[in-house]
């Protein structure tokens, strides 16, 4: 198994885990298609998401694999008037990652990271361990701990 920064930290801490592989979609970089992978639930099943927002900056968002972000709610929540994706041109230069393999954990440098509050229903959750084909499964309190992260509300509401 490759050992990717993210799971370098998680080592140096002392947090266990468990690594998950699966086959890269490159059509479907979203998240959805590898749910079927995971032993958890599907709302445990995070994406990872780097924003710029126009007052605080770059921050990193995490959301159930399913959902989509409601930038309002985030600029709201951040105490920002208005956040946007990341161009994903700047992703890798930014952060070490590329588009489906963005973990919370082990970027070049430390963001400001968020987790959507939903994390909090469930005992462990899954994010990219670094790499598109891996993901890590965690104890959420263990990677909210780890991450220096807090929870907010930043999904669309189910309708």
């Amino acid at each position: 198994m490759k050992k990717t920064n993210a799971l370098r930290m998680l080592d140096a801490h002392k947090i266990n885990y468990e690594t998950v592989s699966y086959e890269v979609d490159e059509s479907d970089l979203s998240g959805a298609h590898i749910l079927s992978y995971i032993p958890l639930a599907p709302e445990a099943v995070f994406k990872t998401l780097v924003l710029k927002g126009e007052k605080k900056g770059l921050m990193v968002v995490c959301i159930p694999a399913l959902k989509e972000i409601n930038l309002k709610k985030l600029a709201s929540a951040v105490g920002d008037k208005k956040v946007e994706m990341l161009p994903l041109k700047q992703l890798l230069p930014t952060t070490g990652y590329i588009r489906g393999g963005c973990s919370p954990l082990g970027m070049k440098k430390h963001f400001p990271t968020y987790f959507d509050k939903s994390c909090l229903n469930h005992e462990k959750i899954s994010v990219s361990a670094g790499v598109r084909g891996m993901q890590m499964i965690v104890k959420t309190e263990d990677l909210l701990k780890i991450a220096d992260a807090s929870c907010i509300d930043v999904t669309n509401d189910d309708k």
